[in-house]
This record gives C-alpha cells, sequence and structure tokens, in this order.
C-alpha cells in the first residue's frame, strides 16, 4: 500500500478570472509545499514570460504574480496514492470540489488544464459541454519532453482571457 498524498489549497480570490488546473503536486512540490516547484518544471517561466514580469524563485512572489493578473491556481485531485511524480502512477483517486470551487467564484472564465491529466479527469468532473471554455495546454512537467518554446507558444492561449 503507498502512501495517501493531498492536494494544496487553491490559490484564489474574488477577483480571478483565470482558473489553470494540474493534476495534483509532484514529490518536491509536496516537500516544499509549493505549486510547481521542481526546478525543471516550466509552469513558473510559462507564467513570466507571457506576462512579462521580473522572473522570481521567490513563492510569495510567484503567487502575488498570480493574483495581480487574477489567475487562481488548483488541482483536480484532492488525494490519490501514487509512487513517485508521474501522472501515470496515480491510483484510488478522489477528485477536489472544482464545480463548489467556480460556484463560490463566479467571475471565472476560463480554465486551463495543465497537461492531460487533469484535461481528462476536469471532463469526468464537470462533463464536456460546460459553461465556462476549458482548454487543454501541455504539461509544463520536465516529463513531458516537448520544448520550452512550443509549450509557450500554445500557453498564450491565456492572453485572451487576461485583464490588465
Amino acid at each position: 500500500m503507498q502512501n495517501r498524498i493531498y492536494s494544496f489549497p487553491p490559490i484564489i480570490d474574488h477577483h480571478s478570472r483565470i482558473l489553470i488546473l494540474g493534476s495534483i503536486p509532484g514529490v518536491r512540490s509536496l516537500e516544499k509545499q509549493q505549486y510547481y516547484a521542481h526546478p525543471q518544471n516550466a509552469f513558473w517561466k510559462i507564467i513570466f514570460t507571457l506576462l512579462n514580469e521580473e522572473f522570481t524563485e521567490d513563492y510569495a512572489g510567484r503567487v502575488s504574480i498570480l493574483k495581480k493578473y487574477h489567475i487562481a491556481l488548483w488541482d483536480v485531485i484532492d488525494s490519490c496514492e501514487r509512487k513517485g511524480s508521474l501522472d501515470t502512477e496515480i491510483r484510488n483517486e478522489e477528485a477536489n470540489q472544482i464545480a463548489e470551487l467556480l460556484e463560490e467564484h463566479p467571475n471565472i472564465g476560463a480554465i486551463f488544464c495543465n497537461g492531460g491529466k487533469s484535461y481528462k479527469n476536469l471532463q469526468k468532473i464537470l462533463g464536456k459541454n460546460f459553461r465556462i471554455p476549458i482548454f487543454l495546454l501541455p504539461s509544463t512537467s520536465p516529463l513531458h519532453t516537448v520544448s520550452l518554446e512550443k509549450k509557450l507558444e500554445e500557453w498564450k492561449k491565456l492572453l485572451e482571457f487576461f485583464e490588465y
């Protein structure tokens, strides 16, 4: 039997317009208690590049940039059993309460899924024809071996929903 792991609380406030959903934090993120803490994960590099903000390693600074641009962050999986950080190793998963979060935050106008696992799980949770547009983006994980340039090109879809 593997240890059960748990996702973090959402980073969200009543100004949030965009929701980015991952699957569940990887080993490094769980150790540091920070979203996308693995140094090779491209998430923060992509976000800071898209927003034309100066990159920082400071987690509180990263979170404040998300809030500045009305971006919420969470995971589709609340808890599961997993060996390592691979989504393919996820077993016995329990879903986060995404529909309830969206009810409580009606300003969310678009959902972006960081990788296929989060997208597939979200479709199971919300259905395929949900009232808010849902976009599948390439995973920022270093295990997803698409180049940073290709990931960045796809992630530019977020810019259509930003309010500066």
